[in-house]
């Protein structure tokens, strides 16, 4: 009578199911639609083709580069030889000291640029949560590649948070943060916001409308304090790339 198999620990593999990573039988291919959205939004970064690209990065599978790290090396002989190594997530630091965590699209522009990481498919929201755990402010995708680009902070939480990523001067909850942030100068008779320069680069900029007279330091001073109230708030905060303001005279 032939015995039913086991695995390693001598438990039966009868009965048992194995987890997948929920993409089964991905080939590993990029998808074209969005490779076709992200230069789309690489050439002409504007508000249209930044929305249509989240839509696109929001649903694919992503590739995140793991390598092997030394966590044990033997330095006894002639030559330090590495007893044990674990898998680590690779992230990138730029000269600022900001961390970006790349991602890519394919198995293809994964191997040109580190032929020797370890592909692991994830969805987008599982990529952006990761990112935020090693503490990386933005994704990157398809380092080296001729459509590189950058998914900035706001990005980067709407997709952790698998809620629709929109330009911060067309977010509803934008808007009324900054609305509650001036409501309470009286200076001020009238704001809006638009989006800023350099576009692609998440500029949000308030228009105060302002009395003529005033010095430059209360000026300041009004900006100021409204520029602190809107960071006060953690979820507006993520939602806005960078903050400017500009002036126009009170009708």
């Amino acid at each position: 009578m032939s015995e039913s198999p086991t695995d390693s620990a001598g438990q039966a593999w009868a009965g048992k199911s194995i987890p997948t990573s929920g993409f089964a039988g991905d080939t590993g291919g990029a998808d074209p639609d969005l490779l076709a959205a992200l230069a789309t939004a690489h050439l002409t970064p504007d508000p249209d083709a930044e929305v249509a690209l989240l839509s696109h990065v929001a649903s694919a599978r992503w590739l995140v580069p793991v390598v092997a790290v030394a966590d044990e090396v033997d330095g006894s002989g002639d030559h330090a030889v590495e007893t044990r190594s674990d898998m680590a997530a690779v992230t990138l630091t730029s000269p600022d000291g900001s961390r970006a965590l790349p991602v890519f699209t394919s198995l293809e522009t994964l191997a040109a640029w580190d032929a020797q990481a370890r592909p692991v498919p994830v969805a987008a929201s599982t990529a952006a949560q990761a990112a935020i755990s090693e503490e990386c402010q933005v994704l990157v995708v398809d380092v080296a590649s001729a459509h590189a680009t950058v998914l900035r902070p706001s990005m980067l939480w709407a997709l952790a948070q698998q809620r629709r990523w929109l330009p911060s001067h067309l977010d509803h909850h934008v808007a009324a943060a900054v609305g509650a942030a001036v409501a309470s100068e009286s200076q001020v008779t009238g704001h809006r916001v638009e989006a800023g320069e350099p576009a692609g680069a998440g500029v949000l900029r308030v228009v105060l409308s302002l009395p003529a007279g005033l010095s430059a330091d209360e000026v300041g001073a009004i900006a100021t304090r409204i520029g602190e109230r809107i960071a006060t708030d953690g979820e507006t905060r993520a939602r806005i790339d960078a903050l400017t303001f500009s002036l126009e005279a009170a009708t």
